[in-house]
């Protein structure tokens, strides 16, 4: 059994910019000055698929002046344990690492983008999203659950389909009290992995530089609600060296 991203490639030329100016995000202000920054701290973490959109979300919000560490993993990064002895041992790690970032970077924002190993049954689900509010709390920070893009559900994923179906509903529930919140990114993306909307490479899971900066858009503009800081736009950041990230070229992308 595999913990690792699936390969993908997806051409981005100088279609990154004007996916992103299409993906709602017109309404944007300008970036915020030196003097009114809000002190945002957000820890980005998640699989792989956070893992590739970490490079366009660290760029989108830096350029409004928050402060970003990503903390996502290529294999697991899972905080739900659930049943399976891997996803057992993942999330144990995933749990230690986590609590080590709070410590060093202090995050004032923890993000966490549902897995596609949260394969625990809803109870388990729930649980563990609770415990990670609870987490956050005791932090002193705001947590934000967001849900994944649509993503293929091929033989790897097809055994535990009905767990990664409950997992967003059962961060919703686990978001209900304060200081906690929920965002649903099928508002960006769909709910089809396969329609244009969800931007997947073709691998059905990833997505490459026009996606990602499509997400860190959608997401900067829902943070900077929740955490009171304007977005910068765009053409400030989406086109910028982060899409030469190695990552990129690791997946295929072009």
């Amino acid at each position: 059994m595999r913990l690792i991203p699936h390969p993908l490639s997806r051409p981005i030329g100088a279609l990154v910019l004007a996916v992103v100016a299409g993906a709602a995000l017109g309404g944007c202000g300008a970036s915020s000055s030196a003097d009114d920054r809000p002190g945002v701290r957000v820890l980005w973490t998640g699989d792989s698929i956070a893992g590739a959109e970490a490079p366009a979300v660290q760029a989108a919000l830096e350029a409004a002046g928050v402060t970003v560490e990503n903390a996502t993993s290529d294999g697991g990064g899972n905080l739900v344990p659930g049943d399976h002895p891997v996803t057992t041992k993942a999330a144990a790690e995933a749990w230690k690492a986590l609590k080590e970032r709070i410590a060093s970077f202090r995050p004032t924002v923890i993000a966490y983008q549902i897995t596609t190993y949260d394969w625990g049954t809803a109870r388990q689900q729930l649980a563990a999203y609770r415990k990670l509010a609870e987490t956050a709390e005791d932090a002193g920070a705001r947590l934000v659950l967001v849900s994944a893009p649509p993503f293929k559900i091929d033989d790897f994923y097809r055994p535990y389909a009905a767990a990664i179906k409950s997992a967003p509903a059962m961060a919703a529930q686990a978001a209900a009290g304060p200081g906690a919140r929920f965002l649903d990114a099928s508002e960006l993306w769909g709910t089809d992995y396969a329609a244009d909307k969800a931007q997947r490479s073709k691998d059905g899971i990833h997505s490459c530089q026009q996606g990602s900066a499509a997400f860190a858009t959608w997401f900067a503009k829902r943070l900077g609600e929740l955490a009171g800081f304007t977005p910068a736009p765009p053409a400030a950041w989406a086109t910028g060296p982060w899409t030469d990230d190695e990552r990129f070229s690791k997946l295929g992308c072009s």
